[in-house]
């Protein structure tokens, strides 16, 4: 992988990680009503995002970066879904 000046996208990577654990830990604020839902609703999108990118893989190569997402189901996840058919 091509470091671009110092660049490491892995570094990225790690960063997104962080950030979907520190949502998945996020308080709630004292609020309530449709502010309290839309505040989680908010949350569960933060951490799906981050989440995505924190499975990713980088490339760097000549100073394009790509993140590459396998979306595809795991193989345990398969098993799980096969057995509760």
């Amino acid at each position: 992988m091509d470091h671009h000046h110092g660049f490491n996208p892995n570094e990225v990577i790690d960063r997104f990680r962080q950030r979907a654990e520190a949502v998945r830990h996020r308080a709630l604020p004292p609020v309530e009503g449709p502010e309290r839902r839309r505040f989680i609703e908010q949350a569960e999108l933060d951490f799906f995002d981050f989440s995505l990118l924190a499975d990713a893989t980088a490339h760097l190569e000549e100073g394009i970066l790509t993140f590459t997402i396998d979306l595809r189901p795991r193989p345990d996840e398969r098993l799980a879904s096969d057995e509760n058919a």
